[in-house]
């Protein structure tokens, strides 16, 4: 039997925006399996997102939540919109089908409000993850190299923005959907009063290289990364759920203690009939300057949100609201915008 030849190199590795260049060769293709490994969320495999609290978000809403990488990477934003309920894509019910095309636009022009940032490409992968996740990744104004299909490549080679500037475009994303319902949990960056000392200001550089070196980009994500595949007639080795660990160790010290109710809320099902969120809520235009800046310093990570109290009821009296059609469809009645003295 001959072998197959390999493919030729495509045309589009001569692009401009292809990120490489030299000689390339294709990879031969491996064989196909017959059953594919699980993802993450799917039979024993623990899901991530599932068991993840609140405050490991910028905004979190009824039905959906917003989080970043854990560090900046070379592009002005990452950030990844989820459900909170354990669906896929396709699994989607009409009311979060309707719900996530709403909250596609409104975080597309959350992002593209930023300084600097031209586009916002809207991903779906989920070849390492069961639980549904959208990426969102924002190209730079007058960047023309990295259009196109190759922007989730450049954010692995670029260098990373700096965190201040970085927490600070958090703070402004999750304050323009908080204008629309939910909670914004990121904070501005702290201003420095004092100028550092010539060696704190080496020490941050030294820390700032560091952070460079080990962060992950969408390429390198655990989201995306599927699980590898195991040799021939092996058993896949499944992990362990760190909650079921903790809770043997309790079990063996005598330490149990009863568990704590999660955090999802009414709705999570998204059956019809649900009770729309006010992030459901048509949108009504750009935000208010006001939108800028996030109401409470909640994304502090030492801020408890169970914990933390209401938003200013002065700020909270002075949004607008519309009718939402309640089958999430964005129909509405139309009519004058007055404020709701029941939400005060």
């Amino acid at each position: 039997m001959h072998d197959t030849p390999s493919p030729s190199v495509p045309d589009f590795t001569q692009w401009p925006s292809f990120p490489f260049e030299g000689d390339l060769r294709v990879k031969q293709l491996d064989e196909p399996v017959a059953v594919e490994p699980p993802r993450k969320g799917e039979g024993l495999r623990e899901c991530i997102a599932c068991n993840a609290p609140d405050d490991a978000y910028i905004w979190v809403g009824e039905r959906w939540r917003v989080r970043a990488m854990d560090r900046p990477t070379g592009l002005p934003m990452v950030l990844i919109l989820e459900s909170r309920s354990h669906l896929d894509l396709g699994d989607l019910p009409n009311l979060l089908a309707a719900e996530l095309g709403v909250m596609t636009v409104r975080l597309e022009r959350a992002i593209r409000s930023l300084d600097g940032v031209a586009r916002v490409h809207v991903n779906r992968w989920g070849d390492g993850s069961a639980h549904l996740h959208m990426w969102f990744l924002a190209r730079p104004y007058g960047r023309l190299q990295l259009r196109g299909t190759f922007l989730s490549l450049w954010d692995s080679i670029l260098p990373p923005i700096s965190e201040s500037q970085w927490r600070e475009n958090l703070a402004h994303v999750a304050a323009w959907l908080a204008e629309f319902g939910g909670r914004p949990l990121a904070e501005p960056p702290r201003i420095q009063w004092q100028t550092p000392s010539s060696i704190a200001a080496q020490s941050s550089a030294e820390a700032a290289a560091a952070a460079a070196e080990d962060a992950v980009s969408v390429i390198e994500s655990e989201e995306e990364t599927p699980l590898p595949l195991p040799e021939h007639g092996a058993t896949p080795d499944l992990p362990t759920p760190p909650a079921a660990s903790a809770a043997a160790e309790d079990a063996a010290s005598g330490n149990a203690q009863a568990e704590p109710p999660g955090n999802r809320t009414r709705g999570d099902d998204g059956a019809l009939g649900d009770d729309l969120g006010p992030e459901t809520d048509r949108d009504s235009g750009q935000p208010t300057e006001a939108a800028t800046h996030p109401r409470s310093p909640a994304g502090n990570p030492g801020t408890d949100p169970a914990t933390s109290g209401p938003d200013d009821p002065t700020v909270e009296a002075a949004r607008t609201t519309t009718t939402d059609d309640p089958t999430g469809t964005g129909d509405h009645t139309g009519g004058t915008v007055t404020p709701d003295p029941a939400r005060r």
